[in-house]
């Protein structure tokens, strides 16, 4: 349920005036402009603000991923979680655009997934699949028949994997949407073939902190300039853009721009007419009028349409004027129905599409204008098969005058039943039936005019004769969920094979929801035994090395764990997956007498490898670091806390004068924004490389060679072989030093295909008593992924440095 701030928030960011503004300036136009890429955060934000309410064109996201193998600076979600917070993040920033989006990809079980950095479109396309990328967007354009086609990057070495295949496969995708012999599957499903009669590319280049385009844009054909500013907010088109932005917090995005961007060059490349431009709607129906010129129309056909756009223009001259708005809106809306009902049969196979949404479009703006809805709400938003909860529908003032009806729109299985109706409100009792089906993680596309997900509210009012019908998600996401969540506690236990070591490991098993007991399936001897009120792991006789996985099952089926994933920005969902007990039996050795102080931003789980282990670790709070830090071995810094902790980096010197004076300080990767000052931050000058994508290695299976086998980092506790950079997940490393003092000794060399060897990856330096070690390998994912080699060697680097054993060699 939303709590008091949430409501006041919500209200405060749409006052009911903006919010009929902006219903009144989407009837503007009949053009649909596609913006595409391949994460959420790709989309053109300045550029498509100005699109929508500038221009009044309708605008939609065509984005191939979730964005599920990116970093994440707010906290620990990774992969799909993180994927479901940035799909979320994508819908709250496309609500500050008031644009649609159609996801291309499904989450990280899709072949079409974002599976970390790529350098090369093709590699990209070795894993999402040519055909099936293009398969999509040529379905997306058929289904939502955009005018015009943009995509944010241009396919350029230098450029992101994945922005180049899905350039590529933008253009491929346009020749083969107008193709009827393409795809012919997709009109056995009700698609009809679709020509986009404009495809841009941008006229700027994508180079910058992350990407370095090799070659020069595209010659801009045409400028796009956003003069003026958005009439409802007052303000800049870019800065709405940054709005926009703002939800995509868990990349840092959101910045406020001094000078905002006015112009956007663009390089018309596919057009089904030639010449110069002064605007991307050249050749293109601006409105309703521009259509009555389609050849051979009827008078009578041609005089609806001219009388449709005037009603929409008076509507929009009448602001705020309710009454008036109204009575131009079902002016407009009735001619549309004459339109459709009369028009010729190729005059509605070219322009239906548009009247559709034109009527849509009036049916929302008639219904905000007449005051009639205010919110849908489900408690609890979330629900199990044959579970009940109560909707309750609040109306506006106008919703007695229009006679307003509700209609709960409802996932298959579950069903509404009238429960009490009062002056302002209008609630149901919902019961879903034990055969409803889980809701799906990954939803394949949102609009910005509601009726999203599997559970929404459908309002009809009547105007006079005319009946306005609107569709509107509910306050809360919705979700239907297994009535059981298992969390196992370890999720991994980390075994060292030793034979004299530990044979048991207690394990906590929590169920919530419907208590039901807890079943585990062995596997590779390792078994767990259950009995009043423990849960024990044990060890075959003569364990091997090697990562077991043992299933959970609860009530007939696999567990799964359901994580609410809840952020101020986009509210809270629910995330689901696979409960298993994982066991990790490893040749492990740990320093002895290590205490480990860790400092973290929430970007990372290293402090909690580090326990799991079986090292004394003390998570490093602002007290700790005002404190001693010579009672620690090693003090490690996660990923990016220079820039998400302001303790951190007030306590730089301290920091310094700890290596100074005997201790280990071992810093995980940091982007070069993450508050890293090359001179101040490290212990001695250390810079990171930019553009990023020159200083990573994105192959998981890239040569690692040892520039210093001796180094005792590599072989203390324990002997780092070949074997420990087998098995790595996604890349080896992010954000690699450039450049670095002379103290600094660099261990080790990688690269990708065709590339000079980096051998920014692992630098470590004796400095005074102590040590600083600094690792742009990306240890923490690797440690996520449990392979074992990310745990033998972080051993080694979180080893103290006035140990005996570390002196220099």
């Amino acid at each position: 349920m939303l709590t008091d701030r949430q409501r006041i928030e919500r209200q405060k960011s749409a006052p009911a005036l903006m919010r009929l503004h902006h219903a009144l300036s989407r009837l503007r136009s009949v053009v649909t402009v596609m913006n595409t890429g391949a994460h959420p955060d790709d989309e053109q934000s300045g550029l498509l603000a100005y699109f929508r309410f500038g221009a009044g064109m309708r605008v939609i996201v065509g984005c191939s991923t979730r964005g599920e193998g990116g970093q994440n600076a707010l906290g620990p979600e990774r992969g799909g979680a993180l994927g479901l917070m940035r799909s979320r993040e994508m819908e709250e920033a496309a609500r500050i655009l008031d644009c649609d989006i159609a996801w291309l990809g499904h989450g990280p079980d899709d072949a079409v997934h974002d599976f970390g950095f790529s350098k090369d479109g093709d590699r990209t396309f070795d894993r999402w699949g040519e055909e099936r990328i293009v398969e999509r967007l040529v379905r997306a354009y058929r289904s939502e028949r955009p005018d015009i086609v943009i995509p944010t990057f241009l396919d350029v070495p230098g450029q992101h994997g994945h922005h180049r295949a899905m350039t590529h496969a933008a253009e491929r995708a346009i020749a083969l949407a107008a193709d009827n012999q393409a795809f012919p599957e997709h009109f056995a499903q009700g698609l009809k073939p679709w020509r986009v009669t404009k495809y841009y590319l941008p006229a700027w280049s994508g180079g910058g902190d992350t990407y370095d385009d090799e070659v020069p844009p595209p010659e801009a054909t045409l400028i796009v300039r956003a003069e003026g500013r958005e009439p409802a907010t007052g303000a800049d088109y870019d800065r709405i853009g940054e709005w926009s932005r703002y939800y995509h917090a868990s990349q840092g995005m959101g910045h406020w721009p001094e000078e905002p961007k006015t112009q956007w060059p663009l390089h018309l490349l596919l057009a089904e007419k030639t010449g110069a431009e002064v605007s991307v709607l050249d050749n293109l129906p601006a409105d309703l009028t521009a259509l009555a010129a389609h050849a051979e129309m009827p008078e009578a056909i041609a005089k609806a349409l001219q009388d449709a756009q005037k009603a929409i223009d008076s509507a929009i001259v009448a602001f705020p004027d309710r009454d008036a708005i109204i009575a131009s809106l079902v002016s407009a809306a009735r001619n549309i129905d004459t339109i459709r009902a009369n028009a010729p049969a190729d005059f509605l196979l070219a322009h239906e599409h548009r009247l559709l949404r034109k009527k849509t479009e009036i049916d929302a703006a008639l219904i905000e204008a007449a005051a009639i809805f205010d919110e849908a709400e489900l408690t609890p938003p979330v629900m199990s098969p044959a579970g009940e909860a109560l909707l309750q529908v609040r109306f506006g003032v106008g919703h007695t005058q229009y006679q307003a009806q509700v209609e709960p729109v409802l996932p298959e299985h579950c069903a509404a039943y009238a429960h009490e109706t009062t002056a302002t409100t209008q609630s149901f009792d919902i019961k879903a039936g034990a055969e409803a089906a889980f809701s799906p993680l990954y939803r394949p596309v949102w609009y910005s005019l509601g009726g999203n997900g599997e559970f929404y509210v459908r309002v009809t009012a009547q105007f006079s004769d005319y009946q306005a019908k609107a569709s509107f998600d509910l306050a809360e996401q919705f979700a239907l969920v297994p009535a059981q969540s298992v969390r196992i506690e370890p999720e991994a236990v980390i075994v060292q094979l030793d034979p004299a070591g530990k044979t048991q490991w207690p394990v906590n098993v929590t169920v919530s929801g419907d208590p039901q007991p807890v079943r585990f399936i062995s596997t590779g001897g390792w078994t767990v035994v259950q009995s009043a009120g423990s849960t024990i792991l044990h060890a075959p006789g003569k364990p091997k090395a090697g990562l077991f996985r043992l299933q959970a099952q609860i009530a007939g089926r696999d567990a799964v764990r359901q994580t609410p994933v809840s952020y101020p920005h986009i509210g809270r969902v629910m995330y689901r997956e696979p409960e298993l007990l994982n066991v990790l039996a490893l040749d492990l050795k740990l320093p002895q007498g290590a205490r480990i102080g860790y400092i973290g931003g929430g970007a990372d789980r290293v402090g909690l490898w580090l326990s799991r282990m079986g090292l004394d670790v003390t998570e490093l709070e602002p007290k700790h670091l005002a404190g001693d830090l010579q009672q620690f071995t090693c003090i490690v810094v996660g990923i990016f806390a220079f820039g998400l902790r302001q303790d951190l980096a007030e306590a730089t010197t301290r920091l310094h004068s700890y290596v100074e004076n005997g201790g280990h300080l071992l810093t995980l990767y940091h982007r070069p924004t993450d508050g890293w000052n090359p001179q101040l931050t490290p212990v001695r000058p250390l810079k990171i490389g930019s553009p990023s994508l020159r200083w990573r290695v994105t192959d998981p299976a890239a040569t690692v060679t040892v520039l210093a086998p001796e180094h005792i980092l590599l072989n203390w506790p324990n002997c780092i072989t070949d074997k420990d950079w087998q098995g790595w997940n996604k890349e080896r490393g992010l954000y690699f030093a450039s450049h670095w003092d002379e103290a600094y000794q660099p261990l080790l060399s990688m690269h990708d295909a065709n590339e000079q060897p980096l051998t920014g990856a692992l630098l470590s330096a004796r400095i005074g008593k102590g040590r600083h070690t600094h690792t742009s390998l990306v240890l923490h994912h690797q440690m996520d992924r449990l392979v074992a080699g990310a745990f033998r060697l972080m051993a080694n680097l979180v080893s103290g440095a006035d140990d005996e054993s570390l002196s220099d060699i």
